[in-house]
């Protein structure tokens, strides 16, 4: 990566992305009917983002079951309607020339509409929240069935990769977390075994020639959470288990006290994804107020991460890719300007 930058293209088997912008999987919290299908704000949102210059589109947290939705207003993908109107989204990003990622997932403890949520533990993440129901054994390898169909409903919808989210104190994250996860079981004995049978049963629903992505919370920033060191082993274990790119985040699997507050300053998660980076020497997505050009393009060419995800900044700006180029002067505005656009961008 010696002389990578923002728009560098990259290659890991078979995704090619003409640049290193990844939109950050973001709930809308839009679905009209509370069946988890995509609606037209869907369509519109995620194409806006191919047609800005992001070359890879994570449409936000898509869940396994109905309550493992975070609000009924949250994306599904256990039926065939769902899975058609995810093909159309896909179909479209690929038309503007970007590649297509979903985040599979599962609440957990913070489905909030959930009537009885489920985790690992009856241990809520809050005073505010739910105590949810411990799943029994069986129903864990029932759970990593609805993951293994989700899986393979998001590869006939023709997305070309996957991410399972294993962070931000969701079902996986709660299930690798000492503070959540006080079975006696097998998922109990080891933390990370639902996340590696759920990677495993993902793998084998996937072509070879298809990335599977995890993220992971790097750090929990809470005082009897784990740190970075645990973070690495987390990662460890799910690359072992068939994950092909980490994608780092830090935090959510509990309220965070005055002390562990990690700071709002910009790049703030970049060192957990530089450290999970050479541990493992493996590909690795950076996230966490990247939203400087500057600073984003700096995360690529100091080799900290092989992508960066964009999250509040594709909020405001669906053309923030576009912008980018604008002002760091990387590749010619043909490269990357719709046609019908290049007069509003300087002519290198």
């Amino acid at each position: 990566m010696k002389d990578d930058h923002l728009f560098t293209p990259f290659t890991f088997k078979g995704l090619e992305l003409k640049n290193r912008i990844m939109m950050s999987p973001m709930c809308q919290y839009s679905v009209e009917k509370k069946d988890g299908v995509p609606t037209d704000w869907h369509y519109h949102h995620y194409l806006s983002r191919a047609i800005g210059g992001t070359r890879l589109v994570m449409v936000e947290m898509t869940n396994v079951e109905p309550d493992g939705r975070i609000t009924d207003y949250c994306l599904g993908l256990w039926n065939d309607t769902q899975k058609e109107k995810f093909k159309e989204i896909v179909d479209g990003i690929h038309h503007y020339g970007a590649k297509a990622a979903i985040q599979i997932g599962h609440a957990g403890r913070k489905a909030e509409d959930a009537e009885t949520p489920v985790g690992p533990s009856a241990i809520p993440f809050d005073a505010s929240f739910k105590t949810p129901r411990p799943l029994e054994t069986e129903e864990v390898y029932d759970m990593i069935k609805k993951y293994r169909h989700s899986v393979r409903a998001a590869v006939e919808a023709g997305f070309d990769a996957i991410e399972i989210h294993g962070a931000h104190g969701y079902l996986i994250h709660e299930f690798h977390s000492p503070r959540s996860n006080q079975r006696s079981d097998e998922f109990g004995e080891r933390l990370t075994l639902f996340g590696e049978k759920i990677i495993a049963a993902a793998k084998e629903e996937m072509p070879d020639n298809m990335p599977l992505i995890v993220r992971i919370s790097g750090t929990e920033f809470v005082e009897d959470g784990y740190d970075i060191q645990g973070g690495i082993e987390v990662a460890h274990a799910y690359h072992e288990a068939g994950a092909d790119i980490i994608d780092v985040s830090a935090g959510g699997e509990g309220p965070i006290p005055p002390f562990g507050k990690p700071g709002t300053h910009a790049g703030y998660q970049v060192p957990y994804a530089r450290q999970i980076r050479q541990a493992l020497d493996i590909p690795v997505i950076a996230v966490g107020r990247l939203d400087d050009f500057a600073l984003a393009n700096a995360t690529i060419g100091n080799a900290d991460a092989d992508i960066v995800a964009i999250g509040r900044g594709l909020l405001r700006n669906p053309y923030w890719a576009l912008e980018a180029n604008n002002q760091l002067h990387k590749i010619d505005k043909t490269q990357i300007v719709p046609r019908q656009y290049q007069a509003g961008f300087r002519g290198h």
